[in-house]
């Protein structure tokens, strides 16, 4: 029989296969830090195969331990574990399972070890039961944690009777032992309460969470913190100033186990540190930030400012009266002026302001974060009112008046001398204008200040007088059917024409107008939807836009409730637009406003959908009816493909959640139709309408209500309350 030489080489190159794996696997058992075996499951454990790894493991080789030819496993085995190991292994046996057990053998020397083992029994070639496994030597490692029970328990005197705190905590900053000392100190009645009280360090014990992650970056740095300073709170919520020293504890192998350190009480001392400082950098009449501290307070303002971009207004305060009264009634009589208009201003300013005294009658404030001069004009007046308000002096009541001068930064200087110095020109300016007034550095800035004061007197007089207007912008449906108008305050003045609303809007919130600026429209608007709505054979909502700031401030569901009773209108005809910066503020008003305007029946419109960072969020959490897509997202629409895909997801996700889906600033047909076609419920825009009057809508609506597409027109600068 011929065999074909292709079948020669391949069983060879099979043999030599199995042979190397066979040479594979000796090499490897038996170089195993271990020993592998094979026993049989009886009395004895006697061995059918060991590995060379026996020899190191029990001094005995492998001769004298396969079937039993000098010494059986069970006599290996110390007599105090056979029982023990035997169960263990017998259960995992009768259920099949893997056992892992730890014990202790005698090698040949003598000498006791501890074994870690852990196998399985299988049935080998013949079907016979026996159990395979691995047992390598853990004396080492038992030694250490014996070394570290003893080492514990030598130290544990001192660690509970030290007269300061001692710790243990995990890098995460979970504590894993305290003694007394350290739980009397955070006033806790014993270190389990303090223990299971600080699951979370950097949160619940520095008064700065920040001061953990430092804590920790100096320990990965240095291994070590040494005199770490914090303020901490105590049980009861008190505070106290702690000095830290602590150290990593590592393993043999030099792994991090844990922080372990000393805490010690330093109240007492940085009380006293600071008084120095108060006294050193704080005006000791006053308690206001001196001279010194400005400087450095003015530099700090500025780096802030160059950080956000924002203003940083150094407002430079002299009284107008205060030489009269400290000269009449006496030097006691002027301190107590002094500190009154300290507390005065203290009060007109926020967190991130400073004011300070140089001296005499002179105050600086710094006024950061601002991003329009009209809002420090508005502080400003809020502080010469709030000066100007009297003061009861030797049992006489006494009025004072000041001069401010206003420098700006950067526009006005790029350090705390030049700042200073044009604000006391400023200053000067001021007292010559007449005093009790403010003046800026800068003669474009006045110039702003002086038309931002006539516009706000001017629009006090015209809403006395009910001199602004309401315009009405239709929204329509794919047929260009009018289902709704959206009210739009607009305002023309006599002398400065036709003042945007984002002039005038703003203005309104900063001095208070809103409220009554808001009900006029309000009223005006409910009027005409009513008298629209018995001419009109479908309803026709109206919607009407709310200030943010007149939202989160007051009860303004039940004034809203009111002039709806008023006009007779059925709240079902309403719609409330709100902005996102309505959705920023305290989530709990905000939702509890939300509802009461749900209960009372209006329904809720989320305006400028896709401007802000955490719009699907507010679709999530607050009760909205309607998403008016901003018109940033219709602009481009028709031949930017990424504009397109964003207003398709908007209109996919509103039609999910069943809301109500608007497009604002609907500008020509192609925009048009394909909003329309992808499903968008209402229209809005000057394709279709510019803003009209009451009359016009009226004429609208008795012609039947329907739009045809006109042709795109310039924007007027008509833009929605609020």
């Amino acid at each position: 029989m011929t065999v074909h030489p292709a079948r020669i080489r391949r069983a060879s190159l099979l043999s030599v296969g199995e042979l190397d794996r066979a040479r594979v696997l000796d090499t490897l058992v038996n170089n195993l830090d271990g020993m592998a075996y094979r026993c049989r499951h009886d009395e004895t454990w006697r061995m059918i195969f060991v590995s060379q790894g026996c020899q190191s493991l029990t001094g005995y080789g492998p001769s004298a331990l396969v079937q039993n030819a000098v010494i059986s496993w069970e006599d290996i085995t110390h007599p105090l574990d056979r029982s023990r190991v035997r169960a263990q292994i017998d259960e995992a046996v009768h259920n099949g399972q893997r056992f892992t057990v730890e014990y202790r053998i005698t090698t040949q020397a003598g000498v006791i070890k501890w074994v870690h083992e852990r196998g399985i029994a299988v049935h080998d070639e013949q079907g016979e039961l026996v159990i395979e496994g691995f047992i390598e030597d853990i004396t080492a490692q038992r030694e250490m944690v014996q070394a570290q029970k003893e080492a514990e328990l030598r130290y544990r005197n001192i660690f509970e009777h030290a007269s300061e705190g001692i710790f243990q905590t995990t890098p995460e900053g979970r504590y894993l032992a305290a003694n007394p000392a350290l739980a009397r100190l955070y006033g806790y009645p014993s270190p389990a309460a303090l223990m299971s009280g600080l699951d979370d360090i950097g949160r619940q014990l520095y008064v700065k969470s920040s001061q953990r992650e430092r804590f920790r970056q100096l320990m990965d740095q240095h291994g070590e913190v040494l005199n770490f300073e914090s303020e901490v709170y105590r049980a009861d919520g008190t505070r106290l100033w702690i000095s830290e020293n602590a150290h990593i504890v590592r393993d043999a192998d030099g792994r991090v186990l844990y922080y372990e350190g000393t805490v010690q009480d330093i109240s007492e001392r940085r009380r006293h540190q600071e008084e120095l400082e108060r006294q050193a950098n704080h005006d000791m009449l006053t308690g206001l930030p001196n001279r010194i501290l400005l400087a450095d307070r003015v530099e700090q303002a500025i780096a802030r400012a160059d950080r956000l971009g924002y203003y940083l207004a150094v407002v430079f305060i002299d009284l107008d009266n205060f030489k009269f009264i400290n000269d009449s009634l006496g030097h006691g009589a002027g301190d107590e002026l002094l500190k009154a208009i300290a507390t005065r201003l203290q009060h007109c300013v926020r967190g991130t302001d400073t004011v300070a005294r140089l001296g005499g009658d002179e105050f600086v404030l710094l006024l950061s974060d601002h991003f329009r001069a009209s809002t420090v004009i508005s502080q400003l007046k809020r502080v010469l009112a709030e000066i100007g308000q009297p003061v009861m002096l030797s049992g006489r009541e006494f009025h004072v008046g000041a001069s401010l001068g206003v420098a700006m930064y950067p526009a006005d200087g790029d350090n705390s001398d030049a700042l200073l110095k044009h604000a006391d020109t400023a200053m000067y300016a001021a007292k010559n204008s007449g005093r009790n007034t403010f003046q800026f550095f800068t003669r474009e800035l006045n110039r702003v200040a002086d038309e931002r004061l006539n516009i706000e007197a001017a629009l006090r007089h015209a809403i006395e007088r009910d001199a602004l207007e309401v315009h009405y912008q239709p929204k329509v449906d794919h047929r260009r059917r009018v289902v709704g108008v959206e009210a739009l305050a607009r305002w023309v003045h006599p002398e400065y024409g036709l003042i945007s609303p984002d002039r005038f809007i703003p203005i309104a919130e900063e001095t208070g107008l809103i409220m009554p600026l808001t009900t006029a429209v309000l009223r005006r608007a409910f009027s005409a939807a009513r008298a629209w709505n018995q001419l009109s054979p479908t309803p026709l909502r109206i919607a009407v836009n709310l200030s943010a700031r007149l939202f989160l401030g007051g009860d303004i569901v039940a004034h809203v409730a009111g002039l709806l009773q008023e006009a007779q209108l059925s709240p079902g005809l309403v719609e409330i637009e709100i902005t996102e910066t309505v959705f920023m503020g305290d989530s709990e008003q905000v939702v509890g406003t939300l509802r009461d305007f749900k209960d009372l029946g209006v329904q809720l419109a989320m305006d400028d959908f896709g401007t802000g960072y955490s719009s699907l969020s507010y679709l999530r959490r607050f009760p909205l009816d309607i998403i008016k897509i901003d018109r940033s997202l219709v602009t481009g629409i028709e031949h930017e493909e990424e504009v397109a895909m964003i207003a398709r997801a908007v209109i996919s996700l509103g039609q999910s959640l069943r809301k109500t889906v608007v497009a604002e600033g609907v500008e020509n047909p192609a925009q048009f139709d394909f909003l329309r076609f992808q499903g968008c419920h209402e229209f809005q825009g000057y394709l279709l309408s510019r803003p009209l009057r009451e009359h016009e809508i009226t004429a609208l609506l008795r012609a039947g209500g329907v739009l045809a597409a006109p042709t795109p027109r310039p924007s007027s600068g008509f833009a929605p309350l609020g």
